[in-house]
């Protein structure tokens, strides 16, 4: 996704946030009381998103189910926050407080580029990992073949794995399948370097 960009200056409620949002023609992500119009998406992007969500979907796990896009992401530990990561998976039952959010994902795939990437890396990674159901964070770049994986350990920290190779598979928490970076570029062009 582009930069998201400042709607109000003023505070919004979540209350207002939420909705505002089931009538709005854009999507909105919230912080802390602030609200930031969020820009379109490349084709390679929705590409590269579309094969996550794919992939998850193909691995029949019953107890969990991915969303892409279009479904809202509540973190609340330090702030009040509301992303839409480009594709969620939910495997628990009990995660039903909204229709337009999950307050409980296992995992979460952002598409980042060199517009997003800071915000990806550090600002909703931090606001990821404060999610207790949280098990990994994938951020997939757009221009090459790179995944960097927060993972959470069984100590409950986080460690970062690394994925550049289009022949590496990627072990996925929760829905205990291998996911092959060609699998996640396929029907891409990548740049050479």
């Amino acid at each position: 996704m582009s930069v998201a960009r400042e709607v109000h200056k003023h505070y919004i409620s979540e209350q207002e946030y939420l909705e505002g949002e089931k009538l709005s023609s854009e999507r909105h992500e919230y912080v802390d009381g602030q609200v930031y119009l969020m820009a379109g998406a490349s084709k390679r992007h929705n590409r590269i998103a579309g094969n996550c969500y794919r992939a998850f979907m193909d691995a029949g796990n019953s107890q969990c189910e991915a969303f892409m896009g279009d479904l809202k992401v509540r973190a609340s530990k330090q702030r009040k926050t509301y992303y839409y990561p480009d594709v969620v998976v939910g495997c628990a039952e009990d995660d039903d407080a909204d229709n337009y959010y999950l307050e409980k994902p296992c995992l979460i795939v952002e598409v980042t580029s060199a517009s997003t990437l800071r915000k990806d890396y550090l600002e909703k990674a931090l606001v990821y990992q404060s999610i207790p159901s949280l098990q990994a964070y994938l951020i997939v770049a757009q221009d090459k073949p790179q995944v960097d994986m927060l993972v959470r350990d069984t100590d409950g920290g986080w460690a970062l794995q690394q994925f550049d190779q289009l022949q590496d598979e990627i072990t996925l928490p929760c829905l205990e399948i291998m996911l092959g970076l060609a699998d996640i570029y396929a029907g891409v062009t990548l740049s050479e370097e």
